[in-house]
């Protein structure tokens, strides 16, 4: 099997100089030297000649759902909590029933928060550490010295600080942040904030480069007085989140499905959100042995982004392909410059590869550049299936604009609903969506305005329980009521969890759709039945200098 065997030892090289060049900012867009034809052919020429006579060290899992774990979900047997057994259900078919069952929720967790620090066993100790559920802790005593537990908090406001990217070749996920906005003024203006406390957002342009996302992380911790911090993109959280967790800042809910993000034990503070990017990689493969049974074993070739972002995708399916030698044959990745333009020389030297699969594991405009280049190179009538990355569900922003060439692709989706794809426009949250975005001047039909409201409804949540906990809003109570979230998501597809559970699952969303798209009717379509693994994904201490978790 054509695999590279010395993966991992590359891996520590590519990684350390990764960060050398995050911090300068040329991983994003800086990257002048070479063509990204050149780029292309020298990942496929580097990784073609490896030596396998000698063995590579066995990874821990961590980070994804194992093998068993997906396939046992698949068949309908996993052994998961992937039941809303902590939600109180209530009429979803109004917004006014989904409001009601919100609160319901949110006074079922307070209850049960309350009377475990009542008890003594959760909350901050008398030696200064702050315990929660299933292990959960957090010494207090290891903050800075000038740390305030309410820092953030006023009479008048509740202040968080966002860095995202707004610019460049990933600027649409910038509608994200005008979306989640859009929500907050509601809150706002309909229900006078949280606490009588006014929800204000401080957003900070990165570019999507590391070295922007520092000097603004620094800058909203030091002068912008934020309670709380969020952040998009893989390279950008894993250059900061060292700095946050070490300023004890409660760090939520982070847009990125990076594996890194399910750490409680070394980064309490940071939050997981969507699906691990290892287990969306373990599905791809689950999916080709169920789906492509006479073909196999299988040539799969990866567009990846050369980033950390798009090294989760890579790492995650060479190690399905290489314990899968019976599923995959050839695994070939071609690297791309997160700013590039266009695609050409990638898709061509993929074409050239001829796989029987092909994965795009990119983000924002590329996904879009994939799926035309894929159909202009002729690869896509030779291909037994091809796939676009969860993070390119929105139908709006990265199917419609491909016309014909994006119709039959294959998502992992994640659960997500997309609010401009018509088979939820009806639904009374989407509905209260659409309205909402008008109200504000907003246009409905822009796909990431609605997946702000995806990662601002569990932040509000978050926040609403722990203004309600003995003690109020503080950064401790935040991050306490984060680790014990378990909400039904209006826009999550029924029959996937939205959770987390202190040290013991630190991943909110464990399940997904295999979809298919509609370019006709412009819509995904649901394939077979949801997986949900709920509580099967272990922990993951990231190794940054050599990838993957310890």
């Amino acid at each position: 099997m054509n695999i590279r065997s010395k993966f991992l030892r590359l891996l520590a090289i590519l990684f350390a100089f990764g960060l050398v060049a995050a911090a300068c900012g040329s991983s994003d867009d800086d990257d002048s030297s070479s063509s990204s034809g050149e780029s292309a052919t020298a990942t496929a020429d580097d990784h073609g000649d490896d030596d396998h006579g000698e063995e590579e060290e066995e990874e821990e899992a961590g980070g994804g759902l194992s093998q068993d774990a997906v396939e046992k979900a698949v068949a309908g047997e996993d052994d998961g909590d992937g039941d809303d057994s902590g939600v109180v259900a209530g009429d979803r078919s109004t917004i006014e029933g989904i409001w009601e069952e919100a609160a319901a929720t949110r006074a079922s967790i307070i209850e049960k928060i309350t009377a475990k620090m009542d008890a003594g066993e959760w909350g901050v100790n008398s030696n200064n550490i702050l315990t929660g559920p299933s292990g959960f802790e957090i010494d207090l005593n290891d903050c800075p010295g000038d740390w305030s537990n309410s820092h953030g908090v006023t009479d008048s406001e509740i202040r968080v600080g966002q860095t995202t990217v707004m610019s460049g070749n990933l600027a649409a996920y910038g509608d994200i942040s005008n979306g989640w906005e859009n929500y907050w003024d509601w809150i706002n203006d309909e229900l006078g904030g949280i606490g009588g406390r006014e929800l204000v957002m401080i957003i900070k342009d990165d570019g999507y480069v590391a070295a922007q996302t520092i000097e603004y992380v620094d800058e909203l911790i030091e002068s912008s007085n934020v309670m709380a911090l969020h952040g998009l993109g893989s390279p950008n959280g894993l250059a900061v989140y060292d700095k946050i967790n070490d300023e004890c800042i409660p760090h939520l809910f982070y847009a990125s499905g990076h594996p890194a993000w399910g750490d409680p034990v070394n980064h309490p503070w940071t939050t997981s959100h969507q699906m691990s990017y290892s287990t969306e990689a373990m599905l791809w493969g689950t999916w080709i042995k169920s789906n492509l049974a006479d073909d196999l074993p299988v040539k799969v070739a990866g567009l990846v982004m050369d980033n950390d972002f798009g090294l989760a995708y890579e790492m995650g399916f060479e190690a399905y392909a290489e314990n899968n030698p019976d599923v995959v044959s050839e695994y070939l990745p071609v690297r791309h410059d997160p700013a590039a333009p266009t695609l050409t020389n990638e898709v061509t030297t993929i074409a050239a590869f001829d796989p029987h699969v092909f994965i795009s594991m990119t983000a924002g405009n590329p996904c879009l550049l994939a799926i035309q280049e894929v159909e202009a190179s002729g690869l896509l009538d030779r291909l037994s299936a091809a796939f676009t990355p969860s993070v390119c569900k929105g139908v709006a922003a990265y199917m419609a604009p491909a016309g014909m060439a994006a119709d039959g692709w294959w998502i992992v989706g994640g659960g997500v609903k997309d609010i401009t794809d018509p088979q939820y426009i009806d639904e009374p949250f989407v509905e209260f969506i659409h309205e909402t975005l008008r109200g504000g001047g907003l246009d409905p039909s822009i796909s990431m305005l609605g997946t702000g409201y995806y990662f601002a409804v569990p932040w509000t949540e978050t926040l609403r329980i722990a203004d309600e906990l003995p003690g109020g809003m503080t950064r401790t109570n935040v991050i306490l009521a984060a680790r014990n979230l378990h909400i039904w998501h209006p826009l999550m597809m029924d029959g996937i969890t939205y959770a987390l559970d202190g040290a013991a699952d630190a991943y909110a969303i464990e399940g997904s759709d295999f979809s298919q798209f509609d370019a006709e009717a412009q819509t995904w379509n649901q394939i077979g039945d949801l997986v949900d693994a709920n509580g099967g994904t272990p922990p993951c201490a990231w190794d940054k200098d050599n990838g993957g978790c310890r």
